[in-house]
């Protein structure tokens, strides 16, 4: 199975990001989760160009301020394996629509760790607060345990906590 280049993007409002809960595709690996908005690359599009083509379609928001900060990778047997730019935007246009892959909400920061999120999702999230610059995230799951987490090369304490 060949590995999956996607984009996630959180659109960071004060202190929200708009987030999606995935409730509306069928055999999603994301089901009932919260996550960004992004999706998979077309062919022959860069990173960026699927942000923007994805976060339109998700939300009919056009970027027109954005960061790239890191890159995941998500390894979740038998799904196959995952290599995610990871985004936040600051500036967009336009009026929110809905969403046919599940609710779009803005969550208070402080109430992200109360949502159904992946256990690595924790991890990129106190990163993106902490305003660390551009890292390489590797998180390995066996269903919906996380294993393993690598942060540039570095394999996390087994709790998963960081040193800062």
């Amino acid at each position: 199975m060949n590995a999956l280049n996607t984009t996630l993007c959180y659109l960071e409002r004060g202190e929200e990001y708009l987030m999606l809960h995935r409730t509306k595709k069928a055999g999603d690996v994301n089901h009932d989760k919260w996550i960004g908005v992004g999706g998979k690359f077309e062919p022959g599009e860069s990173p960026e160009e699927c942000l923007l083509r994805e976060v339109k379609e998700e939300t009919g928001l056009t970027l027109t301020g954005y960061r790239l900060r890191g890159i995941l990778t998500f390894v979740c047997p038998p799904w196959p394996d995952e290599y995610i730019f990871l985004y936040t935007a600051h500036r967009w246009e336009g009026e929110m629509t809905g969403c046919a892959e599940g609710e779009l909400e803005w969550v208070a920061k402080s109430r992200l760790s109360s949502l159904p999120l992946w256990q690595g999702d924790h991890i990129f999230l106190e990163l993106l607060a902490r305003d660390v610059p551009f890292f390489s995230l590797k998180l390995v799951y066996q269903g919906d345990r996380l294993e393993a987490a690598v942060l540039d090369g570095k394999p996390l304490k087994p709790d998963f906590t960081m040193d800062f």
